[in-house]
């Protein structure tokens, strides 16, 4: 039995998503910027319309009822996410904006508490700026080193030189699941494992991981994970850092404030217990349950179903762009998900990206918040095009059309 969506089923599924109904330009929406931000489905809207409407409040300070609905709603929504990741524990799962906010806190707290000069952070050089510029800014505050970890002209990571990367001074490793402009797919067991044997902690973006294959942090065994609800179908705004409990119990609090004091007084403050310590202020409350609720929709349909049709749709979509002429990949990685950068030719990327505009078909193009990458392949950017499960067929098709007539123009 095929585990790949039908076309059937995600005609169907189509239904679920309002935004993806619309005429641009007098052409039908053809969405393929998914890297960027997924559309959202009516049960996840739905959802957040319910909290404003029924039982607005905040939460963890009131004792009356729509407080303690919004709590129960709150901690279950903490739950859900700790189960879709599986986590060992709820209080693991911290609540953040997304995931350059995950990475700030992770960064700031552990640079605070352990980075000292003389040390050094190990990053990859495919990295998205949000997973750049906050190890910058500490290494520079500590007197700390930034190391990266190169990647050869397919955006396939050097691990030959991992080993000589991780030397004494490394206190962390931080790097991608998904490369969000490579699409590369990088061997995160074995890089994980590789930095534990040598006692150091790892911190892993999976922002462009999570909607994509199933993540589980236990049997990666990484210490630290993040990512962004926008990406997984759910609200702006809202964002995941797993923590396991004992790096938690070690780095200082983000911010402080409100719910994540135990006491307070005029001379001294003791701080809350796991998770509230890093959840300063009121938190997104509807952004928590709605990403709770996108995430249960993901379940709904099945991880492994999701994985299959978008690695089918994937497929088509390299055999398809074939027939372009003067389009070049950038990222040529076997293991790949996701998404597809290319340049047509001479023309710049924004230029691409304005005529598929005009013909109804939603990319990303610029650098992508990877610049070092765009300077790699001496390029000032790409066109990418990002699948989600509720793409198809037709819509690589009229892609492939939209280039052929951008071609026409351009070169």
């Amino acid at each position: 039995m095929s585990t790949i969506l039908s076309s059937s089923e995600i005609k169907e599924l189509r239904r679920d998503f309002p935004i993806l109904n619309q005429k641009v330009y007098g052409h039908p929406l053809v969405y393929l910027d998914n890297a960027a931000t997924t559309q959202k489905p009516s049960q996840v809207l739905e959802v957040l319309d319910n909290y404003y409407k029924g039982f607005n409040a905040n939460v963890h300070r009131g004792v009356h009822h729509l407080s303690q609905v919004a709590t129960d709603a709150y901690e279950e929504a903490r739950k859900t996410v700790a189960d879709y990741i599986d986590a060992g524990e709820d209080h693991e799962v911290i609540f953040t904006r997304g995931t350059t906010e995950g990475i700030n806190l992770v960064a700031s707290c552990f640079g605070k508490a352990f980075l000292k000069p003389g040390d050094s952070v190990v990053i990859t050089a495919m990295e998205h700026h949000s997973n750049i510029v906050p190890w910058q800014m500490i290494c520079e505050e500590k007197g700390a080193t930034l190391k990266v970890i190169p990647f050869d002209e397919n955006g396939v990571l050097q691990l030959d030189k991992l080993d000589s990367l991780l030397d004494d001074s490394v206190r962390i490793l931080a790097f991608t699941y998904v490369s969000n402009s490579l699409a590369t797919v990088n061997p995160v067991k074995e890089i994980i494992a590789a930095a534990h044997n040598k006692n150091i902690p790892v911190l892993l973006d999976a922002a462009q991981a999570v909607q994509h294959m199933a993540v589980s942090v236990r049997e990666l065994d990484v210490d630290f994970m993040v990512f962004s609800g926008h990406k997984i179908y759910g609200p702006t705004g809202i964002g995941i850092l797993y923590g396991k409990r004992e790096w938690l119990d070690k780095l200082p609090p983000y911010q402080g404030g409100g719910d994540m004091i135990k006491t307070v007084t005029l001379e001294k403050t003791i701080y809350n217990e796991l998770p509230f310590k890093f959840e300063a202020g009121t938190p997104d409350i509807a952004g928590a349950i709605g990403l709770a609720a996108a995430l249960k929709y993901v379940n709904s349909i099945g991880l492994g179903r999701i994985h299959d049709t978008e690695a089918a749709l994937m497929d088509y979509a390299m055999e398809q762009l074939q027939k372009v002429d003067q389009l070049r990949m950038i990222g040529q990685a076997k293991n790949r998900s996701g998404a597809i950068s290319f340049l047509l030719g001479s023309a710049h990327p924004f230029d691409t990206g304005e005529l598929l505009d005009k013909q109804g078909i939603a990319v990303r193009t610029g650098h992508h918040c990877c610049q070092p990458v765009m300077d790699i392949f001496g390029i000032p950017g790409t066109v990418r095009a990002s699948f989600a499960f509720y793409n198809t067929a037709g819509e690589i098709d009229a892609l492939v059309a939209g280039l052929q007539r951008a071609a026409r123009i351009l070169l």
